[in-house]
């Protein structure tokens, strides 16, 4: 119950539980690298973890609607979402970075920069182009072309920033009190996200058929795979999050200066659409 400066949470099981479900889930992911027969563990601990998280999440919007929080509930959550959206700039940052030493100091190393001669005796026709399309050995697999950025990835880009602007329109339409325009912009912004996941399906589709990029040709297919894909994971997440928000705003939660559940869902997808214009720039255009 709240006290009027803090909001202490009665005693709960999800965290246990979820400790649990995540801890299958990593034994199972564990098996099947290794045994290559988790599967069912992993799939069992996921459904587990995301169980967890529906109920844990159901229980916290149950204690927001009995206006059992206060301001400092407030702050925290704010803090905690900050936290969160930095954990995952951390994220991102790790596989930029990796991106930036192979591109800035690895490939000018393996052309002989500061190692003079040591490129020539590995390969004697090594010529450090990105993103090393025609290894001289025919062994080393790679891609054939690389993505042109000026067809379906700058569409995704355009879609991405155009649904950043329906969000932030159905945003202000909640703070207004103007309940259908805020819903009926939220409805815009799945579809453009939705259409986004589609349209990155297709891509893939093409880059393993025609570009022969795939996630075993070379730093580049596993440069590529990495950070399109886990990017695609947090657009799915972030619809999903919406798809919630939306729900909610149909049975009337929220109101115009108590919405932080809606306002943290729109941090999270103006987060992702800043990471892939990094993406559309860095992978795709330089």
């Amino acid at each position: 119950m709240s006290g009027g400066s803090y909001y202490v949470p009665a005693t709960s099981k999800w965290p246990v539980l979820g400790s649990l479900a995540l801890g299958v889930m990593m034994i199972g992911a564990g098996m099947a690298l290794v045994h290559g027969n988790g599967t069912i563990v992993m799939s069992l601990g996921l459904i587990g973890v995301l169980t967890v998280m529906a109920l844990w999440f159901r229980d916290v919007v149950m204690e927001s609607r009995q206006g059992l929080y206060d301001a400092q509930m407030d702050r925290s959550f704010r803090q905690g979402m900050a936290w969160f959206i930095f954990s995952e700039v951390m994220f991102f940052a790790a596989f930029f970075g990796a991106l930036f030493y192979i591109r800035v100091f690895a490939l000018p190393w393996l052309d002989g920069e500061g190692a003079k001669g040591v490129a020539a005796l590995l390969w004697p026709d090594f010529s450090a182009t990105w993103p090393l399309m025609s290894p001289p050995d025919p062994s080393i697999s790679g891609p054939r072309e690389v993505m042109n950025p000026w067809q379906l990835p700058l569409v995704n880009t355009l879609i991405l920033v155009a649904s950043s602007i329906t969000l932030t329109i159905a945003h202000e339409g909640l703070k207004e009190g103007n309940r259908a325009a805020c819903r009926n912009w939220l409805i815009a912004t799945l579809l453009l996200g939705f259409v986004f996941v589609i349209i990155q399906g297709v891509e893939y589709y093409q880059a393993v058929t025609h570009y022969g990029i795939t996630l075993q040709a070379g730093v580049y297919g596993a440069t590529f795979f990495m950070l399109t894909g886990f990017h695609g994971l947090h657009v799915i997440i972030g619809v999903t999050i919406l798809a919630v928000m939306f729900v909610r705003i149909q049975r009337g939660h929220f109101g115009g200066h108590d919405h932080f559940g809606f306002e943290a869902s729109c941090w999270y997808w103006h987060f992702v659409d800043v990471v892939w214009i990094g993406l559309f720039l860095f992978v795709y255009v330089f």
